[in-house]
């Protein structure tokens, strides 16, 4: 099973720019992305957004072009959740998750601080909030399956400047911690896994899937690790293969895909 995560900063935009003529070249079962930027009354009648053999599923964000994620599967789901219980996050379309059986597959954008300290401060009462929802999803036995624009950087190794955005939104160190505590796999850790780092470990590669569009970040590849696929411990022998795709710009985010013995 092949799960990819993209952050299309614009769906629309990024269709102009060929992400659903790659997309049948990839032998996907799931292109899961997040902001989206767009309603449903902005998709409808599009036949670039309802392609064959595929079946589409979106959460969107009250206010237009802002936020929002969305699903394209190949088998429709059981049953399709796009609800946290927040209205702070509900309504800006943080999250849709699609059930198959004991499998769940989730589009997560996590908020991001970068603009300032309101939001910033929006982004902490997320990760406040979402935790404990993680520990009641590891409980729960299901196999969960989360990808997507997680804004944070977890390690030196995962933006090319670590040294000076110690200070920066997405490499705080209480974001950091977070990270931590999400994957630890000693009390009080969760032990939810990076299916990248699975394969391959903090000693080896960047593996960005960010870069700024100022200056030259893409060119010198100044780039940052904040999009993952972070999957429950019972799908950790389940992980085959990872990939960053680096020769089409959709985005400012390149698309992550991971392969599953599912």
């Amino acid at each position: 099973m092949r799960v990819i995560s993209l952050n299309a900063n614009g769906i629309r935009s990024a269709a102009r720019k060929g992400l659903f003529d790659w997309l049948p070249q990839q032998n996907a079962d799931f292109l899961c992305l997040q902001e989206i930027k767009a309603q449903l009354s902005d998709l409808e009648g599009d036949v670039t957004f309802s392609p064959a053999g595929w079946h589409a599923h979106f959460n969107h964000a009250q206010k237009k072009g802002y936020a929002g994620v969305g699903i394209f599967s190949r088998r429709e789901p059981d049953h399709v959740l796009d609800k946290l219980g927040v209205a702070e996050f509900d309504d800006e379309g943080r999250y849709l998750e699609l059930r198959y059986g004991a499998l769940s597959v989730v589009s997560l954008y996590v908020p991001s601080g970068s603009s300032g300290p309101e939001r910033q401060a929006s982004k902490d009462r997320f990760l406040a909030f979402f935790l404990p929802v993680l520990r009641d999803w590891l409980a729960s036995g299901r196999q969960y399956i989360v990808v997507g624009d997680w804004n944070i950087a977890h390690k030196n190794i995962d933006l090319k400047n670590w040294r000076g955005n110690q200070k920066n939104s997405g490499f705080l160190p209480h974001e950091r911690a977070w990270m931590d505590q999400l994957l630890g796999t000693e009390a009080p850790g969760l032990g939810w896994v990076d299916a990248y780092r699975q394969l391959h470990p903090a000693t080896e590669g960047e593996a960005y899937t960010w870069w700024s569009n100022r200056g030259q970040a893409w060119a010198k590849n100044v780039g940052w690790r904040i999009d993952y696929q972070i999957v429950t411990p019972n799908l950790r022998d389940k992980i085959r293969a990872t990939s960053v795709w680096k020769d089409t710009r959709f985005s400012d985010h390149a698309p992550l895909t991971i392969d599953y013995a599912l």
